[in-house]
């Protein structure tokens, strides 16, 4: 089947870097607004080589606005109240907090629920404390920052990159997150479970579901980060089941003393969110940006009419894309049809 079926590529750029910054990425719109307003994350400066292991990129988060879904601004800084006594709390004298980063939005009735990245990179060696922190208000514009849902520390794992799972039998959210696995050769992006009973957290780090060196599947042998899942009202699979959008990298290189990364490419997954389990991956991916030199990456869909919605995705850091996905093309991707 030819991936036309599944997906247009729109030829606008609905986002791009300008101004001061010459990097963005991660858009996520907020639905209580119809869409027309939103977060993205906005590069303050790089460090290094985005192609290879060891670059720093320091970010802010900034509130964008609209039309949707096709074009959309830059605006201020996203001011959050109590931030100013949690920052600090989370980190220490040898490490350097570098802003926030990969905002998403949940909205639960009349609360606004904001999770971020939260990195910290150590002065002096190679490793950092990575945080998915937390954010909650009327709106975009009285957020107040909680502790972390999850916490990097001695005995825990990495956390960011968040897909919300529905609520199971059992009342709890079996969220996806993306998280670190340190193997002899390199170190991999994987995929885990965090067991949410409270949108607010604290959250419980669960297991791996999927770890690229274990699947043998090129496009994602590297990385994998979780995208957003994909309402049944879409696309239905049935009961207990989504697909859902996974940005996956293509295996690490050793090119003399450094590590060099892949293409980032955007493919489909199929989730069991009753039992937190993944149970297929698309063994080719489903969108590379026609421009895209090294990253397509998705962040947010959004359903517009019966069999279609929009999917978007940045763009080599660079600006964002929007793209069509058709249901009935994506479902003769999908395994057993």
């Amino acid at each position: 089947m030819s991936k036309s079926e599944a997906y247009i590529q729109h030829p606008e750029k609905v986002l791009e870097a300008t101004g001061n910054f010459k990097h963005i990425m991660a858009i996520a719109l907020d639905p209580s607004s119809g869409y027309s307003k939103g977060l993205a994350r906005c590069i303050v400066s790089r460090e290094g080589d985005v192609t290879k292991k060891g670059y720093v990129d320091r970010s802010q988060i900034r509130l964008i606005q609209g039309i949707f879904p096709e074009r959309f601004e830059i605006g201020n800084e996203l001011k959050i109240t109590e931030s100013e006594k949690i920052l600090p709390f989370l980190g220490n004298e040898k490490t350097e907090f570098i802003g926030l980063e990969d905002p998403d939005i949940f909205v639960d009735g009349s609360m606004t629920h904001i999770y971020f990245t939260l990195p910290y990179i150590d002065k002096t060696e190679h490793h950092s404390l990575i945080h998915l922190g937390h954010a909650e208000g009327r709106g975009l514009d009285s957020l107040k920052m909680t502790m972390p849902v999850l916490r990097h520390a001695s005995g825990t794992a990495s956390a960011k990159e968040l897909s919300v799972a529905p609520i199971n039998s059992k009342n709890v959210r079996l969220n996806l997150f993306e998280s670190s696995k340190k193997e002899k050769d390199f170190d991999y992006s994987v995929v885990r479970v965090a067991v949410a009973k409270d949108m607010s957290g604290p959250w419980e780090f669960g297991p791996i579901v999927f770890h690229p060196k274990e699947h043998g599947i090129p496009w994602i042998g590297g990385h994998a980060s979780p995208g957003p899942l994909l309402p049944k009202t879409f696309i239905d699979i049935g009961e207990n089941k989504l697909v859902g959008i996974m940005n996956g990298r293509e295996a690490n290189k050793k090119v003399g003393d450094e590590t060099k990364y892949g293409m980032f490419s955007v493919g489909l997954f199929i989730y069991d969110y009753e039992n937190g389990k993944i149970d297929w991956v698309s063994p080719e991916p489903l969108i590379q940006d026609t421009e895209a030199k090294t990253i397509t990456f998705a962040s947010q869909f959004i359903e517009t009419k019966p069999g279609e919605g929009i999917l978007y995705a940045h763009v080599d850091d660079s600006f964002v894309r929007a793209y069509t996905l058709k249901a009935g093309g994506i479902k003769k991707l999908l395994p057993g049809t």
